[in-house]
Formats: structure tokens, sequence, C-alpha cells
């Protein structure tokens, strides 16, 4: 049962900046899925980390002002550990859209922490790498 709902958490994880066919990007549900003191961590030459609200204002923001559009991300392979009432998982995804005008695909690998919670599976962290 564990892995169905991590499954589903990540899903609906990856969901969140989906604004493909006008349709709104509903990235405030990381509020929800990530534990309010979570860590969020960008890798690589452009090395970030973000509290919860430090990721959400910007991503709302370019997928809602129209720079970033027809814009989904999704996971193509996984593998997860679960050890009681914690889980590891390493995905690999992909993402496509229009940037200003320009079509783009591309993808990286996401590392998530998870930790299950009275109200069920929560992301205790992330992290993530773009493919150069």
């Amino acid at each position: 049962m564990s892995k169905i709902e991590l499954d589903e958490l990540t899903a609906e994880f990856f969901g969140a900046f989906d604004n493909r066919g006008g349709k709104t990007a509903d990235v405030a549900r990381i509020r929800r899925l990530v534990l309010p003191g979570g860590v969020i961590t960008m890798t690589g030459p452009q090395f970030t980390a973000y509290t919860v609200e430090g990721f959400i204002e910007p991503r709302e923001r370019l997928l809602a002002d129209g720079r970033l559009v027809e814009f989904s991300e999704w996971e193509t392979s996984e593998r997860t550990e679960i050890v009681g009432d914690i889980a590891s998982r390493f995905g690999e995804y992909r993402k496509s859209g229009v940037l200003d005008g320009e079509p783009f695909e591309g993808g990286g690998t996401k590392a998530f922490q998870f930790v299950r919670t009275p109200d069920g599976w929560r992301i205790a962290a992330f992290a993530w790498i773009d493919q150069p």
C-alpha cells in the first residue's frame, strides 16, 4: 500500500506544475505535499536551496504570467525504498513546454525523501538536477 501512496504523491507533485491547455497550474498544492520545514534543493551550477515558500512563489508567477505555457513534467522511471515510516525515491523525469515563445524539452533526476505523518505520506525534502 505504501508504494502506491508514494506513486500517487509523486504524480500529484509533478502535476502541480501542469498548465497545458490553458489550465492554471496548482503550484500552491506543494504546501500540502511538502512538510512546512521541508528543504528543496536545485543542484548543478545554479545550486540553490529553497524553503517551501521560496520555491513556490517564483514558479507560481512563471506559470501564471504567460512566459511558460503548455508546460508539464512527468516521471519516466523510479526506484523507491521504504523502511517503516521513511522512504527514498530516485526518479528520472522529462519536461516540455514553451518558454518565452520558444518550445523546449528537457529532463533530469529528482530525489525525494518521504516521511509518513499522522496525515499520510509527505515530502520532507527533495533535490533535482537537470540534464545538460
